[in-house]
Protein backbone atom coordinates (compact mmCIF):
# COMPACT_ATOMS: atom_id res chain seq x y z
CA UNK A 1 0.00 0.00 0.00
CA UNK A 2 1.19 3.49 -0.81
CA UNK A 3 2.24 5.54 2.21
CA UNK A 4 1.98 9.29 2.76
CA UNK A 5 4.04 12.02 4.40
CA UNK A 6 1.66 13.84 6.74
CA UNK A 7 1.76 17.10 8.69
CA UNK A 8 -0.65 18.37 11.34
CA UNK A 9 -0.80 22.15 11.68
CA UNK A 10 -2.15 23.06 15.10
CA UNK A 11 -1.09 19.68 16.47
CA UNK A 12 -1.36 20.58 20.17
CA UNK A 13 -4.99 21.80 20.12
CA UNK A 14 -8.09 19.72 20.90
CA UNK A 15 -8.74 18.84 17.25
CA UNK A 16 -5.04 18.50 16.41
CA UNK A 17 -4.50 15.87 19.09
CA UNK A 18 -7.62 14.07 17.87
CA UNK A 19 -6.14 14.01 14.35
CA UNK A 20 -3.07 12.34 15.86
CA UNK A 21 -5.14 9.76 17.72
CA UNK A 22 -7.20 8.92 14.62
CA UNK A 23 -4.11 8.47 12.45
CA UNK A 24 -3.11 5.72 14.88
CA UNK A 25 -6.49 4.08 15.48
CA UNK A 26 -7.44 4.01 11.78
CA UNK A 27 -3.98 2.72 10.77
CA UNK A 28 -3.49 5.57 8.34
CA UNK A 29 -0.74 4.64 5.83
CA UNK A 30 2.00 6.94 7.09
CA UNK A 31 5.48 7.24 5.72
CA UNK A 32 6.36 10.12 8.02
CA UNK A 33 4.71 12.55 10.43
CA UNK A 34 5.43 16.21 11.16
CA UNK A 35 3.76 18.09 14.03
CA UNK A 36 3.46 21.87 13.71
CA UNK A 37 2.21 24.59 16.03
CA UNK A 38 2.83 28.17 17.16
CA UNK A 39 5.91 29.40 19.00
CA UNK A 40 4.48 28.70 22.46
CA UNK A 41 4.19 24.97 21.70
CA UNK A 42 7.56 24.50 20.02
CA UNK A 43 9.74 22.20 22.09
CA UNK A 44 6.89 20.04 23.32
CA UNK A 45 6.60 16.41 22.29
CA UNK A 46 3.54 14.30 21.51
CA UNK A 47 3.53 10.52 21.60
CA UNK A 48 2.37 8.65 18.51
CA UNK A 49 2.53 4.86 18.23
CA UNK A 50 4.87 4.71 21.20
CA UNK A 51 7.32 7.26 19.86
CA UNK A 52 7.76 10.89 20.94
CA UNK A 53 7.50 13.40 18.08
CA UNK A 54 8.75 16.97 18.57
CA UNK A 55 6.45 19.90 17.83
CA UNK A 56 8.05 22.16 15.22
CA UNK A 57 7.24 25.73 14.29
CA UNK A 58 4.39 26.35 11.86
CA UNK A 59 6.17 28.42 9.20
CA UNK A 60 6.17 28.76 5.39
CA UNK A 61 8.84 26.16 4.66
CA UNK A 62 7.49 23.56 7.10
CA UNK A 63 5.61 21.67 4.37
CA UNK A 64 8.46 20.67 2.09
CA UNK A 65 8.09 16.99 1.21
CA UNK A 66 4.59 16.72 2.71
CA UNK A 67 1.78 14.91 0.85
CA UNK A 68 -1.19 15.71 3.16
CA UNK A 69 -1.46 18.59 5.63
CA UNK A 70 -4.27 18.55 8.18
CA UNK A 71 -4.92 22.10 9.35
CA UNK A 72 -6.54 22.90 12.70
CA UNK A 73 -4.74 26.11 13.49
CA UNK A 74 -7.57 28.65 13.13
CA UNK A 75 -8.70 30.66 10.13
CA UNK A 76 -6.03 33.35 10.29
CA UNK A 77 -3.12 30.92 10.37
CA UNK A 78 -4.72 28.76 7.70
CA UNK A 79 -4.96 31.75 5.36
CA UNK A 80 -1.32 32.52 6.12
CA UNK A 81 0.20 29.06 5.73
CA UNK A 82 -2.14 26.87 3.64
CA UNK A 83 -0.96 28.45 0.35
CA UNK A 84 2.62 27.53 1.33
CA UNK A 85 1.56 23.91 1.85
CA UNK A 86 -0.19 23.83 -1.54
CA UNK A 87 2.85 25.32 -3.26
CA UNK A 88 4.96 22.60 -1.65
CA UNK A 89 2.71 19.99 -3.27
CA UNK A 90 0.59 18.99 -0.28
CA UNK A 91 -3.16 18.42 -0.18
CA UNK A 92 -4.55 20.68 2.56
CA UNK A 93 -7.54 19.44 4.57
CA UNK A 94 -8.61 22.49 6.55
CA UNK A 95 -10.79 22.41 9.65
CA UNK A 96 -11.23 26.20 9.94
CA UNK A 97 -13.82 28.43 8.28
CA UNK A 98 -11.15 30.15 6.15
CA UNK A 99 -12.01 28.52 2.81
CA UNK A 100 -15.43 26.94 3.37
CA UNK A 101 -17.36 29.39 1.23
CA UNK A 102 -14.62 29.89 -1.37
CA UNK A 103 -16.22 28.80 -4.68
CA UNK A 104 -12.93 27.20 -5.73
CA UNK A 105 -12.64 25.05 -2.60
CA UNK A 106 -14.84 21.95 -2.15
CA UNK A 107 -16.66 21.66 1.18
CA UNK A 108 -16.98 17.96 1.88
CA UNK A 109 -18.69 15.39 4.06
CA UNK A 110 -17.48 12.10 2.53
CA UNK A 111 -20.76 10.26 3.12
CA UNK A 112 -22.75 13.10 1.55
CA UNK A 113 -20.81 14.67 -1.37
CA UNK A 114 -17.58 12.69 -1.97
CA UNK A 115 -17.63 13.54 -5.67
CA UNK A 116 -16.71 17.15 -4.83
CA UNK A 117 -13.26 16.01 -3.65
CA UNK A 118 -12.21 15.64 -7.29
CA UNK A 119 -12.75 19.39 -7.82
CA UNK A 120 -10.05 20.46 -5.37
CA UNK A 121 -7.19 22.78 -6.31
CA UNK A 122 -5.00 21.86 -3.37
CA UNK A 123 -7.40 22.64 -0.52
CA UNK A 124 -10.47 20.77 0.75
CA UNK A 125 -12.51 22.38 3.51
CA UNK A 126 -14.01 20.58 6.50
CA UNK A 127 -17.51 21.93 7.25
CA UNK A 128 -18.64 23.45 10.53
CA UNK A 129 -19.25 20.82 13.19
CA UNK A 130 -22.97 21.57 13.52
CA UNK A 131 -23.40 21.42 9.75
CA UNK A 132 -21.76 17.99 9.56
CA UNK A 133 -23.92 16.55 12.33
CA UNK A 134 -27.08 17.94 10.73
CA UNK A 135 -26.32 16.66 7.23
CA UNK A 136 -25.44 13.16 8.39
CA UNK A 137 -29.14 12.83 9.21
CA UNK A 138 -30.57 15.10 6.53
CA UNK A 139 -28.78 13.50 3.56
CA UNK A 140 -30.36 10.02 3.73
CA UNK A 141 -33.80 11.52 4.42
CA UNK A 142 -33.48 14.00 1.56
CA UNK A 143 -32.76 11.05 -0.76
CA UNK A 144 -36.27 9.75 -0.07
CA UNK A 145 -38.25 12.85 -1.06
CA UNK A 146 -37.73 16.56 -1.86
CA UNK A 147 -37.15 18.67 1.24
CA UNK A 148 -38.93 22.03 1.33
CA UNK A 149 -37.62 23.53 4.59
CA UNK A 150 -35.40 22.69 7.56
CA UNK A 151 -35.49 24.29 11.02
CA UNK A 152 -32.72 23.35 13.44
CA UNK A 153 -31.88 24.31 17.02
CA UNK A 154 -28.45 23.34 18.33
CA UNK A 155 -27.22 22.54 21.82
CA UNK A 156 -23.49 23.05 21.45
CA UNK A 157 -20.91 21.72 23.87
CA UNK A 158 -17.89 23.56 25.20
CA UNK A 159 -15.67 21.38 22.99
CA UNK A 160 -16.74 23.48 20.01
CA UNK A 161 -14.66 26.36 21.39
CA UNK A 162 -11.58 24.22 22.01
CA UNK A 163 -9.62 22.68 24.88
CA UNK A 164 -9.49 25.87 26.95
CA UNK A 165 -13.27 26.21 26.80
CA UNK A 166 -13.68 22.63 28.00
CA UNK A 167 -11.39 23.36 30.92
CA UNK A 168 -13.34 26.55 31.68
CA UNK A 169 -16.53 24.52 32.00
CA UNK A 170 -14.82 22.14 34.43
CA UNK A 171 -13.30 24.98 36.45
CA UNK A 172 -16.54 26.96 36.63
CA UNK A 173 -18.52 23.88 37.65
CA UNK A 174 -16.07 23.31 40.49
CA UNK A 175 -16.31 26.98 41.52
CA UNK A 176 -20.12 26.94 41.59
CA UNK A 177 -20.23 23.76 43.66
CA UNK A 178 -17.80 25.31 46.14
CA UNK A 179 -19.77 28.59 46.22
CA UNK A 180 -16.92 30.58 44.65
CA UNK A 181 -17.44 33.48 42.22
CA UNK A 182 -17.15 32.81 38.49
CA UNK A 183 -15.06 34.95 36.15
CA UNK A 184 -15.68 34.03 32.47
CA UNK A 185 -12.57 33.99 30.32
CA UNK A 186 -13.00 31.93 27.14
CA UNK A 187 -16.76 32.45 26.98
CA UNK A 188 -18.45 35.85 27.42
CA UNK A 189 -20.83 34.50 30.08
CA UNK A 190 -20.76 31.75 32.71
CA UNK A 191 -21.10 28.36 31.01
CA UNK A 192 -21.50 26.20 34.12
CA UNK A 193 -25.19 25.64 34.96
CA UNK A 194 -26.13 28.10 32.22
CA UNK A 195 -26.81 28.37 28.50
CA UNK A 196 -26.64 31.28 26.10
CA UNK A 197 -26.82 32.22 22.42
CA UNK A 198 -23.75 31.08 20.49
CA UNK A 199 -20.92 33.50 21.15
CA UNK A 200 -20.36 34.72 17.59
CA UNK A 201 -21.12 38.09 16.03
CA UNK A 202 -24.77 38.86 15.20
CA UNK A 203 -25.50 40.46 11.83
CA UNK A 204 -28.18 42.95 10.80
CA UNK A 205 -30.76 40.17 10.39
CA UNK A 206 -30.38 38.96 13.97
CA UNK A 207 -28.61 35.72 13.01
CA UNK A 208 -25.17 34.97 14.44
CA UNK A 209 -22.16 33.69 12.48
CA UNK A 210 -22.66 30.08 13.57
CA UNK A 211 -26.25 30.10 12.32
CA UNK A 212 -25.18 31.66 9.03
CA UNK A 213 -22.50 28.98 8.64
CA UNK A 214 -25.08 26.23 8.99
CA UNK A 215 -27.33 27.84 6.39
CA UNK A 216 -24.66 28.70 3.81
CA UNK A 217 -22.58 25.53 4.21
CA UNK A 218 -25.61 23.24 3.96
CA UNK A 219 -26.65 24.90 0.72
CA UNK A 220 -23.13 24.57 -0.71
CA UNK A 221 -22.66 20.91 0.26
CA UNK A 222 -26.07 19.88 -1.07
CA UNK A 223 -25.75 22.10 -4.16
CA UNK A 224 -29.09 23.69 -3.26
CA UNK A 225 -28.46 27.45 -3.11
CA UNK A 226 -32.11 28.20 -2.40
CA UNK A 227 -32.75 25.59 0.28
CA UNK A 228 -34.91 27.09 3.02
CA UNK A 229 -33.14 26.56 6.32
CA UNK A 230 -33.23 28.41 9.64
CA UNK A 231 -30.96 27.78 12.62
CA UNK A 232 -30.76 28.83 16.26
CA UNK A 233 -27.43 27.97 17.89
CA UNK A 234 -27.06 27.78 21.68
CA UNK A 235 -24.11 27.04 23.97
CA UNK A 236 -24.93 24.55 26.73
CA UNK A 237 -22.93 23.28 29.75
CA UNK A 238 -21.97 19.98 28.11
CA UNK A 239 -18.30 19.06 27.93
CA UNK A 240 -18.25 17.28 24.58
CA UNK A 241 -20.66 16.40 21.70
CA UNK A 242 -23.25 18.69 20.14
CA UNK A 243 -26.96 17.93 19.93
CA UNK A 244 -29.59 19.26 17.54
CA UNK A 245 -33.37 19.36 17.33
CA UNK A 246 -34.42 19.23 13.67
CA UNK A 247 -37.73 19.82 11.89
CA UNK A 248 -37.77 18.68 8.25
CA UNK A 249 -40.62 19.72 5.98
CA UNK A 250 -41.17 17.97 2.65
CA UNK A 251 -42.94 19.15 -0.47
CA UNK A 252 -46.71 18.92 -0.06
CA UNK A 253 -47.96 15.34 0.01
CA UNK A 254 -44.49 13.77 -0.34
CA UNK A 255 -43.50 13.07 3.26
CA UNK A 256 -42.02 9.56 3.55
CA UNK A 257 -43.34 7.20 6.18
CA UNK A 258 -41.63 7.12 9.57
CA UNK A 259 -40.61 3.52 8.95
CA UNK A 260 -38.98 4.46 5.61
CA UNK A 261 -37.10 7.31 7.28
CA UNK A 262 -35.95 5.07 10.11
CA UNK A 263 -34.74 2.46 7.61
CA UNK A 264 -32.85 5.04 5.50
CA UNK A 265 -31.10 6.40 8.58
CA UNK A 266 -30.18 2.92 9.84
CA UNK A 267 -28.57 2.06 6.49
CA UNK A 268 -26.61 5.30 6.15
CA UNK A 269 -22.89 4.94 6.99
CA UNK A 270 -21.86 6.91 10.06
CA UNK A 271 -25.39 7.06 11.55
CA UNK A 272 -26.80 5.00 14.41
CA UNK A 273 -30.51 5.08 15.16
CA UNK A 274 -31.17 5.46 18.90
CA UNK A 275 -34.94 5.62 19.15
CA UNK A 276 -36.40 3.55 21.98
CA UNK A 277 -39.83 5.00 22.74
CA UNK A 278 -40.73 2.30 25.25
CA UNK A 279 -37.81 3.18 27.52
CA UNK A 280 -37.76 6.89 26.57
CA UNK A 281 -34.15 6.41 25.46
CA UNK A 282 -32.85 8.69 22.73
CA UNK A 283 -29.57 10.36 21.64
CA UNK A 284 -27.58 12.03 24.42
CA UNK A 285 -24.23 13.81 24.22
CA UNK A 286 -22.86 11.63 26.99
CA UNK A 287 -23.39 8.61 24.72
CA UNK A 288 -22.18 10.35 21.54
CA UNK A 289 -18.90 11.48 23.15
CA UNK A 290 -16.02 9.43 21.82
CA UNK A 291 -18.20 7.81 19.14
CA UNK A 292 -17.62 8.05 15.40
CA UNK A 293 -21.33 7.76 14.62
CA UNK A 294 -23.97 10.48 14.76
CA UNK A 295 -26.82 9.26 16.95
CA UNK A 296 -30.33 9.95 15.60
CA UNK A 297 -33.64 9.52 17.41
CA UNK A 298 -36.98 11.07 18.42
CA UNK A 299 -38.09 10.21 14.88
CA UNK A 300 -41.72 11.24 14.73
CA UNK A 301 -44.38 13.06 12.78
CA UNK A 302 -44.81 16.79 13.32
CA UNK A 303 -48.38 16.90 14.64
CA UNK A 304 -48.68 20.56 13.58
CA UNK A 305 -47.70 19.90 9.95
CA UNK A 306 -48.66 16.79 7.99
CA UNK A 307 -45.71 17.31 5.63
CA UNK A 308 -43.01 17.48 8.35
CA UNK A 309 -41.11 15.24 10.76
CA UNK A 310 -39.02 15.82 13.88
CA UNK A 311 -35.60 14.41 14.85
CA UNK A 312 -33.05 14.75 17.65
CA UNK A 313 -29.33 14.20 17.02
CA UNK A 314 -26.12 13.95 19.03
CA UNK A 315 -22.63 13.82 17.55
CA UNK A 316 -19.09 14.22 18.83
CA UNK A 317 -17.96 17.68 17.74
CA UNK A 318 -14.27 16.80 17.91
CA UNK A 319 -14.64 13.51 16.02
CA UNK A 320 -17.22 13.46 13.20
CA UNK A 321 -17.71 17.19 13.66
CA UNK A 322 -14.03 17.90 13.04
CA UNK A 323 -11.02 15.54 13.02
CA UNK A 324 -12.73 12.34 11.90
CA UNK A 325 -14.41 14.04 8.96
CA UNK A 326 -11.03 15.48 7.95
CA UNK A 327 -9.34 12.07 8.11
CA UNK A 328 -12.19 10.57 6.08
CA UNK A 329 -11.73 13.27 3.43
CA UNK A 330 -8.06 12.29 3.11
CA UNK A 331 -8.92 8.58 3.02
CA UNK A 332 -11.49 9.15 0.27
CA UNK A 333 -9.00 11.29 -1.68
CA UNK A 334 -6.41 8.51 -1.40
CA UNK A 335 -8.94 5.96 -2.63
CA UNK A 336 -9.91 8.16 -5.57
CA UNK A 337 -6.25 8.77 -6.42
CA UNK A 338 -5.49 5.05 -6.42
CA UNK A 339 -8.49 4.39 -8.66
CA UNK A 340 -7.40 7.09 -11.09
CA UNK A 341 -3.82 5.77 -11.13
CA UNK A 342 -5.17 2.29 -11.86
CA UNK A 343 -7.25 3.58 -14.76
CA UNK A 344 -4.28 5.49 -16.15
CA UNK A 345 -2.10 2.39 -15.94
CA UNK A 346 -4.66 0.28 -17.81
CA UNK A 347 -5.00 2.94 -20.48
Amino acid sequence: MKTYRVAIAGATGAVGTEFLSLLASREFPLESLRLLASERSVGRSLVFRGRAYPVDLLEPDAFEGIDIAFFSAGGTRTKEFAPDAVRAGALVVDNSSAYRMDPNVPLVIPEVNPEDIAKHRGIIANPNCSTIILLMALAPIRALAPVRRVVVSTYQAASGAGAQAMQELLDQTNDVLKDRPITPNVFPYPIAFNLFSHNTKIDETGYNEEERKMINETRKILHEPNLRLSATCIRVPVLRAHSESVNIEFEAGQRPSISAIREALAKFPGVEVVDNREENFFPMPIDASGRDEVLVGRIREDLSNEDAIELFLSGDQILKGAALNGIQIAEKWMQMSRTQEGLSTRE
